[in-house]
């Protein structure tokens, strides 16, 4: 298995000409090293000082990129997520001019949480479920050149999906010949939306396999998880997730909808018209986060179980 350190292969963007780092074939595991998304500029006693302080050029470093023999455009590219290791610290950030509402919160503030085996103590006044996940996963973008990583885009990034975790894969469109696979951003915990503009951001170490679906690119990132019987919903089988990506809440409802009807019909043989009221009646619509400007991702979130 290959592991790539966050120390040794760091990045920031994304850029097809970017040279790989390393080369993993479709059904072998990879394992990352990844920094948290301040880059290790906050530590256990941090304050609102140290916040004013971060250097945010810094902000979300990728480690990668993995190049994927035999991907080529058009084609899906699959991300289990086989194992998710989160550090003992997090942070959660509020820097001035960023979240939703930034204009109502100008001063930098910092609450840091505590990581423990199942919970997260957040200050001392909150405790939540642990819920680890990646904040990013993405390949690079046909364009060329530099491209930031805080907007979400068509070929994954900076998704912020808390269903990016143990046990799902994430599909994404392959733009560039051997995809060029980088993550980061990992969360122990998070929200729908992001709203302050940070999760429980920590550092991690994540095992993953990659599987390769030719001339099966989704229009947007997918992400399916196997039956389970705890978690955000109540499941009766496996899980498909469906998203839309853009400056526009309600293009992107219509988008993330579009494609579960799509995924219905092409995999599961239903009618348009009954694949749609399938995503009305057992599908959750939801912002999985809407603070990585110019674009927000909302999902479709449905239960397969609920097919006959």
């Amino acid at each position: 298995m290959r592991t790539l350190h966050d120390v040794e292969h760091r990045h920031h963007g994304w850029n097809r000409d970017r040279p790989a780092l390393v080369e993993v074939a479709p059904g072998e595991e990879l394992q990352v090293v990844l920094a948290d998304c301040f880059d290790g500029q906050l530590g256990p006693a941090a304050d609102a000082a140290d916040v004013a302080g971060l250097q945010l050029e810094r902000a979300n470093p990728l480690t990668g990129p993995v190049q994927v023999p035999g991907a080529q455009p058009g084609d899906a590219l699959g991300i289990e997520v086989l194992d998710l290791e989160v550090g003992a610290v997090g942070w959660t950030t509020l820097i001035p001019g960023f979240g939703l509402l930034a204009e109502d919160f100008p001063t930098p503030h910092v609450v840091v949480s505590q990581i423990g085996a199942d919970d997260v103590e957040v200050g001392g006044f909150a405790r939540l479920r642990r819920w680890p996940f990646l904040g990013t996963v993405g390949l690079a973008p046909e364009a060329s050149g530099n491209h930031s990583v805080i907007p979400p885009r068509r070929v994954g990034g900076n998704l912020d999906c808390r269903d990016v975790r143990p046990g799902a894969t994430l599909w994404l469109p392959v733009e560039v010949a051997g995809a060029l696979l980088s993550a980061g951003d990992p969360h122990a915990a998070q929200g729908d939306g992001e709203v302050c503009g940070t999760a429980v951001e920590t550092t991690a170490r994540a095992r993953l396999r990659l599987h390769l679906r030719p001339g099966q690119a989704p229009p947007t990132p997918r992400i399916e998880l196997p039956a389970e019987r705890s978690g955000r919903l109540p499941a009766q089988g496996p899980r498909c997730l469906t998203t839309g990506v853009g400056p526009d809440l309600e293009a992107a409802a219509r988008q993330a909808t579009r494609a579960m009807i799509d995924e219905l019909t092409a995999r599961h043989g239903l009618a348009a018209e009954d694949a749609y009221v399938v995503c009305s009646v057992a599908g959750h619509l939801r912002i999985a986060e809407v603070v990585d400007a110019p674009n927000w991702v909302v999902v479709l979130d449905l239960d397969l179980g609920v097919l006959t």
